[in-house]
């Protein structure tokens, strides 16, 4: 079993859980997920990346939104508790070598995975400038840690109310424009972010690296769920990703198949948010 060690609510309903999990931490690499299950048998499979990882303390931690059923179910599990099921690592680990300049932007609750991928990038020697950004100050997550990766961070917020008031998509441009442009971009955050990301580098000729993590559903490749088309090729994010290059994938068809059950999962979001009740400080 798969005790949870600490865990604490980053914000109204995104949650940072750190649980008992040796195996997966000692092997697990940059970029690769893995499969929460609740209910040993029947249970749906949540596919999360894995935020953080201590070898030395077989601990893994996720941090994760709660916006279905599972995972406003995983959220309600407290400290001491057990997580019946968890698969991992998953997916293709991210490519990592000496680039040079690397820029990492997250948006969202994207900066979770992009964490360990900007760690590993930071341990090859390159040069790490990494761009956070929120739609507010109460949604930013993860800025002490990548803090400790690079002095060279900017916050952005949609509102202004911390960091500059911008997108990740103007930094991002200035960057590549500028004097000292990246080598490479890793972007993960919603879908339209990293499309948009995507297209500030492309004029620029910059490598951009995308997690397309969002569309997984069962994370072995069996469902279909999570096809997606890159370079004019389907491709299954689960087992040939998550991460793809961001010039190629087709964005538009990707968030048209993303938004197929947007009426039910508004429906079971809305079901769970009411019977969601957590104290307002959780350990």
């Amino acid at each position: 079993m798969n005790r949870i060690l600490e865990k604490r609510r980053l914000s109204a309903e995104v949650f940072r859980m750190t649980f008992d999990a040796p195996n997966i931490a000692r092997e697990r690499r940059a970029g690769q997920f893995l499969i929460v299950q609740l209910d040993a048998h029947t249970g749906e499979r949540i596919p999360l990346t894995i935020a953080d990882a201590d070898a030395a303390k077989g601990t893994v931690t996720i941090i994760f939104q709660a916006v279905g059923e599972t995972t406003h179910r995983l959220a309600e599990l407290e400290v001491g508790e057990d997580i019946p099921n968890v698969l991992g690592p998953l997916g293709m680990p991210t490519h990592i070598e000496r680039f040079g300049r690397a820029l990492c932007v997250g948006g969202g609750i994207g900066a979770a995975p992009l964490h360990p991928i900007a760690q590993a990038l930071k341990a090859t020697g390159n040069e790490v400038s990494i761009i956070i950004g929120a739609r507010n100050k109460e949604l930013l997550i993860m800025e002490e840690e990548m803090r400790r990766i690079s002095s060279d961070l900017t916050i952005v917020t949609d509102d202004g109310s911390a960091g500059r008031k911008a997108l990740v998509t103007e930094p991002l441009k200035e960057a590549c424009g500028g004097p000292n442009p990246p080598n490479i971009v890793v972007a993960i955050g919603p879908p339209i972010m990293m499309k948009f990301c995507a297209e500030t580098t492309r004029p620029f000729g910059v490598h951009t690296v995308v997690s397309l993590n969002t569309i997984m559903i069962d994370g072995t490749g069996m469902c279909g769920g999570c096809r997606v088309t890159v370079g004019g090729k389907t491709k299954f994010v689960c087992v040939d990703g998550p991460e793809f290059d961001g010039h190629k994938v087709d964005f538009d068809n990707m968030m048209l198949r993303l938004g197929a059950y947007k009426s039910q999962e508004k429906a079971a979001h809305h079901r769970c948010h009411l019977e969601l009740e957590i104290p307002g400080e959780v350990r």
